[in-house]
């Protein structure tokens, strides 16, 4: 049976297409948001748990995807997921209620959290050997691609809704923008579903459950014949060692001989996440807006995030194996360290004053009446600022025209922004998003890499959840200047701990890690 390198790249493209809808279901939020605050009129904390309670969930997810796809099988469990993603994107679109409408962006916390995990395994055991690393690797492209097409969604519906368009006003795009944002993603949902009757059954899944003629058949699909028997005689003694291996225990990983690994595997899924990348992510258009550039163009700059996001991820998988991991370490995290510090200086120096000229940009001829005591106060910061607009106008009001009441008071430079935040971006890209996984790969000894990735993963989602969680109550209550501080810091102590303490794994066997890394 002779190869068909095209059937490979259709197979791969499809089963990728999982984490193109990762990738987008994670990052739709960050234009929705500020939309649903308004509409169930919730607070910084209620808004926060329903961005962060889809990477908790996606976090459990994970841990049961593997047994239940060796249970039922990859593709099985990859179908589940488009139908997860399918009626979360529909559900949550059209929920009456915050309630339903958290229920509904959980449930595609699932299929986040399963198909992070499914979609690579499959593409890896499919892939020829010499192929692999490649293959595998467009489907972390296509993540990245996925929250770049969340952010261009979301400014496209948004501009329609402007529009005069018959068909958009039929529709009700432009007052239920973000019920549309999130509901566009059952279209690649539905392309996902029916995709996958054109792929096989993973190979290996198949030698698992006896049906070696099957697997047999397949394999000859994506290699030659000999390659294909001696592939599944390779899978058939792998799995016959695997039978006869003790499962290792979580508490082998704390032992003293493996303080150290395990020590700078949690340090870095912690600080990939404690430097604010899903919070630039989840909140991209909330950041911009607080700069005082108004809605539309912070929605511009949010696609600018996702792009630099791509082309640096792009870079990083170019230069990881030239420059080492290591280097990308530090210089991106130095990185992260000065572009947050740019954040930090750029916010506090804005300074907000009313004036009646400028309060006459606001579009709410009620609102103007209301804030026009405002007039002449000079607030020296955005708390200060926003505090006086709410206890004027309330909550409800001061959230739903917060971007208008910035824009006409604010004094700063939002260049300074768009540069702390989109330097910020292409230096994590480039460093703790790729750097990370694949420093945990080479870095933890085989019989424990298993768990010991597992429970840094999951810290590492705990951390990012955590920190969706808090940062509208920060921006609320301490300010954006002093919430970038704080991520700032934490990338300097990172650049020191990583100086000091994360040895480098480019070039070097596994067991020459082992005897840097582990006591005997």
């Amino acid at each position: 049976m002779k190869v068909d390198n095209r059937f490979i790249v259709i197979v791969v493209t499809i089963v990728a297409l999982g984490g193109l809808l990762m990738g987008f279901d994670a990052s739709v939020i960050s234009g929705v948001n500020k939309f649903v605050q308004i509409d169930f009129n919730l607070t910084d904390l209620e808004l926060g748990f329903s961005v962060s309670s889809l990477t908790i969930i996606a976090a459990l997810a994970m841990m049961v995807a593997g047994p239940l796809s060796d249970k039922y099988g990859r593709k099985t469990l990859l179908r589940v997921c488009a139908v997860i993603f399918f009626i979360s994107a529909i559900g949550s679109a059209i929920a009456p209620n915050f309630i339903i409408f958290l229920i509904l962006r959980m449930l595609g916390g699932i299929g986040v959290g399963a198909s992070l995990i499914l979609a690579p395994m499959y593409i890896a055991e499919i892939a020829p050997p010499d192929q692999r690393g490649k293959l595998v690797s467009f489907n972390q492209l296509n993540i990245v691609v996925g929250i770049s097409l969340a952010f261009f969604s979301n400014f496209y519906i948004l501009s329609l809704g402007d529009s005069d368009l018959a068909w958009v006003k039929a529709l009700g795009i432009g007052e239920n923008n973000w019920r549309w944002m999130l509901g566009v993603e059952a279209v690649p949902a539905v392309l996902y579903f029916f995709g996958l009757y054109l792929v096989p059954r993973s190979p290996r899944w198949l030698i698992m459950k006896k049906r070696e003629r099957e697997a047999y058949e397949v394999m000859c699909r994506f290699r030659s014949e000999e390659d294909a028997k001696a592939d599944i005689k390779a899978v058939q003694e792998t799995l016959k060692k695997d039978q006869n291996k003790e499962k290792i225990p979580l508490t082998e990983i704390f032992k003293p001989a493996f303080t150290l690994v395990i020590t700078i595997g949690v340090v870095i899924g912690v600080l990939q996440q404690i430097t604010g990348i899903n919070s630039v992510f989840f909140y991209a258009p909330m950041i911009f807006e607080q700069s005082g550039i108004g809605t539309d163009a912070s929605f511009i700059q949010a696609i600018l995030v996702g792009l630099t996001n791509l082309v640096f991820t792009i870079l990083a998988m170019l230069l990881i194996d030239k420059l080492g991991r290591k280097p990308l370490l530090l210089i991106g995290v130095s990185g992260i360290a000065i572009f947050m510090g740019v954040l930090a200086y750029g916010f506090n120096a804005a300074t907000y004053s009313l004036t009646q000229e400028k309060l006459e940009m606001i579009s709410n001829k009620e609102i103007q009446a209301q804030l026009a005591p405002m007039v002449g106060v000079d607030y020296t910061n955005d708390v200060a600022y926003k505090n006086a607009a709410k206890e004027i106008l309330g909550e409800i009001k001061a959230k739903e025209f917060e971007s208008e009441i910035i824009t006409a008071a604010i004094s700063m430079n939002p260049m300074l922004i768009l540069i702390g935040i989109i330097g910020f971006v292409a230096c994590f890209a480039i460093s703790l998003g790729p750097v990370m996984w694949v420093l945990f790969s080479e870095m933890f000894p085989l019989h424990i890499r298993g768990v010991a990735i597992s429970f840094v993963g999951f810290v590492n989602s705990a951390v990012s959840a955590g920190v969706q969680f808090v940062f509208p109550w920060e921006l609320s209550t301490i300010g954006s200047s002093m919430t970038f501080l704080i991520y700032g810091l934490f990338a300097i102590a990172g650049v020191i701990f990583i100086a000091l303490k994360v040895p480098e794994t480019k070039g070097k066997s596994l067991e020459e890690l082992e005897k840097i890394l582990i006591k005997n």
